[in-house]
């Protein structure tokens, strides 16, 4: 028998299991942060994260659970910007246009190469609603996994908890803030070049992402 309300479209139905989903979620993370964020902010990040990614979400079956992860990052990355949670590894923020290519496979070989010893984010200034086809192609064929993985936005939060800011393609889209190393990567979008292209994008990525690595072993 149907638990929901005549009258009511499944959408609407949805969205009420998500607030209360988030709503659990704002407590969880208000006992975590407690002293450092009022459980208002909390719920401000939780509801606008969820907004963020819903305008772009093809499914929404799991939005919920996407906002919880993307805002608890995002809450990290703030108490980290102000001191206020200890940072005791470099923090690398890889940011292209869709943040559905380029980004998340740097980010994706930094992480198999550095392991826990970074802490790695990627995000994009004009999110796309999911990864490429080419991208989990690319990253299925070189072993990189792939769950769990989607496009977030760039925020403020994480670009001033970011250590270094490696940019792709994304213009002037990516705030600056001092003590910060930026740096930019030329590289073709993976869409715009054939199977041959990407491949050689990917090899760029991961050529580009090993020296950073060294660069970051010698801090």
């Amino acid at each position: 028998m149907s638990t929901e309300t005549p009258g009511r479209t499944p959408a609407e139905h949805r969205a009420d299991k998500d607030r209360h989903v988030l709503m659990r979620e704002v407590d969880h993370l208000a006992a975590r942060y407690r002293g450092i964020f009022a459980p208002e902010m909390i719920e401000r990040y939780l509801f606008e994260s969820y907004t963020t990614l819903g305008r772009s979400a093809r499914v929404r079956t799991y939005l919920a659970a996407t906002a919880m992860h993307f805002a608890a990052d995002r809450l990290r990355a703030l108490a980290q910007s102000m001191g206020e949670v200890p940072k005791n590894r470099p923090e690398v923020l890889f940011v292209c246009v869709e943040n559905a290519g380029r980004s998340q496979l740097a980010a994706a070989f930094l992480r198999k190469t550095a392991g826990a010893s970074v802490s790695v984010r990627s995000a994009g200034s004009t999110p796309a609603s999911e990864l490429h086809p080419v991208t989990l192609y690319l990253m299925q064929e070189r072993g990189l996994p792939a769950e769990s993985l989607y496009p977030k936005p760039l925020t403020d939060d994480v670009v001033r908890a970011a250590d270094v800011v490696v940019t792709m393609g994304c213009g002037d889209a990516c705030p600056i803030y001092p003590d910060k190393q930026y740096t930019d990567w030329q590289l073709p979008d993976l869409q715009s070049v054939d199977e041959a292209g990407a491949e050689a994008v990917a090899d760029d990525i991961e050529r580009r992402v090993a020296e950073l690595w060294e660069e970051l072993r010698k801090r």
